[in-house]
């Protein structure tokens, strides 16, 4: 098992903004004056909104369903009317999955096509590299995925998120494992920003809520050594696996974890999408989730309709990874009504913070001048058979 010497908390996401800034600042601080050119006229044409993701690599089929949510929401609200008769259109550029280059689209998005605001930016990395740019830019970013609480360690004035923290989602899978007897927790990680920015917090909750963290191990981002972490973690003896992964690397280690443990594997949010479970096939059964919204399949609230009808509109399927991108378009929309067809940057951050208790059928969000952070709603569902989740 390699050994892992964790720095405080405090100290890796002081790091970790350290590196944003650098990153932010690459290419000059020439670009604080942005182009009045790039700024579209208060009340007229499309609302442009940003999309800075991954179309290429290996984790543009993790993403793809998520876009599609968004997609059908905006889709549906032009449908409607837009907002005051704009049409909402979203200008979409490939970054790869690479932070760099997340950084540079955020630039061309905000000075060159003179976007709104940016939706749906993935990845830890991805989002505290723009942090320093949005203040630059003064421009909005809603939602984000990313659970990370780095970048939730200070409030940001232009960062709305509407998702819950994986802190949440840590507190509900320790407490759930240990609500059945199950204290004896080992770590699989991914080597990367995200994992390792995450291990400290994941040690601690384990401590915090009684539970005896068994040993971890670091995943490389391709899961190409999926197999050495779980024959280090057998050796351990754990009675359940807490994975802090995403795209290809879960998908290689729960095939691992069956070879050499067998023990139940829990990971977060973002770690099970439809892509990984459509990827693992029958070994996917048994996997247990944190889910950060309702269940796309069970119609008992109004949202969870609209979404299934939007589904069937676009002729798309019915999962957790549609959902939400469909919530959280909803919820940017939201944000562009209550500012009006003359929304600009300035009124889209007022009206965000001035939704409060945001109602959008069944499922509230809040949000507030002092509040950016709308939701800290988390279930534990588990995959069943022909990869369906059961809660």
């Amino acid at each position: 098992m390699k050994t892992h010497v964790a720095l405080p908390v405090s100290q890796r996401l002081s790091q970790a903004r350290r590196r944003s800034l650098v990153l932010a600042l690459a290419g000059g601080a020439a670009l604080a004056s942005m182009s009045a050119r790039a700024q579209p006229a208060p009340g007229k044409g499309d609302i442009l909104i940003g999309r800075s993701t991954a179309l290429s690599g290996g984790m543009a089929p993790f993403l793809a369903p998520i876009h599609e949510g968004q997609d059908a929401a905006v889709e549906d609200a032009n449908a409607k009317g837009g907002i005051g008769g704009r049409k909402i259109r979203l200008v979409t550029l490939d970054d790869g999955f690479d932070p760099r280059r997340t950084l540079e689209n955020a630039r061309q998005l905000s000075e060159k096509e003179g976007v709104l605001a940016l939706l749906g930016v993935s990845g830890t990395s991805q989002v505290m590299a723009l942090l320093p740019y949005l203040v630059q830019a003064k421009l909005p970013l809603i939602s984000v995925y990313t659970g990370s609480p780095a970048i939730r360690a200070q409030q940001h004035p232009y960062l709305f998120t509407t998702r819950a923290s994986y802190a949440d989602e840590l507190v509900k899978i320790v407490r759930n494992l240990v609500a059945v007897q199950t204290s004896r927790i080992a770590v699989a990680y991914e080597n990367n920003d995200f994992g390792k920015l995450l291990l400290p917090l994941v040690e601690k909750t384990i401590a915090a809520e009684g539970a005896t963290l068994a040993g971890s191990h670091a995943i490389a981002p391709t899961g190409a050594d999926a197999n050495d972490a779980a024959k280090a973690l057998a050796a351990q003896k754990p009675q359940a696996v807490l994975l802090v992964a995403a795209g290809p690397p879960v998908v290689a280690y729960v095939r691992a974890n069956r070879a050499h443990l067998g023990v139940p594997v829990y990971t977060l949010s973002l770690g099970a999408g439809s892509a990984v479970l459509k990827a693992l096939g029958d070994d996917a059964r048994g996997l247990a989730v944190a889910r950060t919204g309702p269940s796309p399949t069970k119609p008992t609230i109004a949202l969870t309709r609209d979404f299934q009808a939007s589904m069937k509109r676009h002729d798309k399927p019915v999962d957790y990874d549609r959902y939400t991108g469909y919530m959280d378009a909803r919820v940017l929309i939201e944000g562009l009504r209550a500012a009006g067809p003359g929304v600009t940057r300035a009124s889209l951050v007022q009206a965000m913070e001035g939704l409060g208790n945001l109602d959008l059928g069944g499922y509230s969000y809040q949000f507030s001048p002092q509040n950016h952070h709308g939701s800290n709603y988390v279930d534990i569902a588990v995959v069943g058979s022909g990869g369906v989740y059961r809660q």
